[in-house]
């Protein structure tokens, strides 16, 4: 790297940071709790699958491929050099944030790991108390899990998590040590997951809601969202300090850099929205083939009880009504 690279503290060392460019950003720089975690994720999934086939039953192979493209996307923002990026410049650090919170968690549920757990893990033998499967089915259950995944926590969650970090000096702080930093990521992570655990229903959980109120529920965090993306786009000044001419790669103008976080922020919310809308269009259409395919089911078992004792209801009162005008 020539002259005029400057340095960023990074996983314990300085590191020059030359101009921000695709190359630079897709190069390999593993970040290992994140690492780690995406392949321990990756390996207990694929016992899962692996499991549930050796038994003969079988699992959407579609399924298999979100949790990995979802895994992946975390690994894309974490073990690159975006992530270093994303130490000294806005923008890098947006694109993590966005991906994190908004896309990560939407890939990860349409893989329905909660569904895969509870079909993989065997019950436990009675009498030796409570096993995997029972506590998972417990914590599902609780009361936790109940404040934790219902609508007034998890939007005002998703959106206080954009506004407290930028728009007070919480992120400078968490900024300042490297538990902080994973931290922060981990939290983008965690609030994605428990905001779009209701809306895409795959999994099962304490908050079903019918399609309409989730479509409802995905538009009542998105304006908050559009609305931060504005704000940083318009701002003046520096939103936060972490971000200095010093660390930054030659040539950055900050304040420009900034608006494009802004601008980051405010056109990723189209993207999620548009996965959610389609896989619940979707889920919704399955629902509705299902209903038909139970109720034509109990039409053949029961010789359309139901229809025929319709008819006769009306019959009812076409007779009363008849009878009433007779009387008249």
């Amino acid at each position: 790297m020539g002259d005029g690279m400057t340095g960023m503290h990074h996983h314990g060392g300085m590191v020059p940071l030359g101009p921000f460019t695709a190359d630079s950003a897709l190069a390999w720089s593993p970040d290992w709790p994140f690492l780690i975690g995406c392949l321990v994720a990756l390996g207990l999934y694929g016992a899962g699958v692996v499991r549930l086939v050796r038994r003969g039953d079988r699992w959407p192979v579609g399924r298999s491929i979100a949790w990995a493209a979802g895994l992946g996307t975390v690994l894309l923002v974490t073990c690159t050099g975006l992530n270093d990026y994303g130490m000294v410049l806005f923008s890098a650090h947006m694109i993590q944030h966005m991906v994190l919170s908004m896309l990560s968690p939407i890939l990860l549920l349409l893989g329905a790991p909660i569904t895969l757990a509870l079909r993989a893990l065997r019950p436990a033998r009675k009498g030796s108390g409570k096993g995997p499967r029972e506590l998972l089915v417990a914590l599902l259950h609780s009361r936790y899990v109940r404040v934790i995944s219902h609508p007034a926590f998890t939007i005002p969650l998703f959106v206080a998590s954009l506004y407290a970090l930028y728009f007070t000096p919480l992120f400078d702080f968490l900024m300042g040590y490297r538990v902080g930093h994973i931290g922060m990521m981990v939290h983008f992570l965690a609030v994605g997951l428990l905001f779009f655990w209701p809306i895409m229903g795959v999994d099962p959980g304490p908050h079903r809601p019918g399609f309409v109120l989730r479509i409802i529920e995905l538009f009542m965090g998105m304006p908050f969202h559009a609305f931060f993306g504005v704000a940083v786009m318009m701002a003046t000044s520096s939103l936060v300090t972490t971000f200095d001419t010093p660390m930054a790669p030659p040539g950055t103008d900050l304040i420009n850099d900034q608006k494009l976080a802004g601008g980051i922020t405010w056109a990723f919310g189209e993207i999620p929205t548009a996965i959610v809308l389609i896989a619940l269009t979707l889920q919704w259409a399955k629902s509705e083939e299902r209903q038909a395919r139970r109720r034509d089911r109990a039409a053949d078992r029961d010789g359309d009880a139901e229809l025929v004792a319709y008819n006769a209801y009306l019959a009812s009162l076409d007779k009363r009504g008849a009878r009433a005008a007779d009387a008249g």
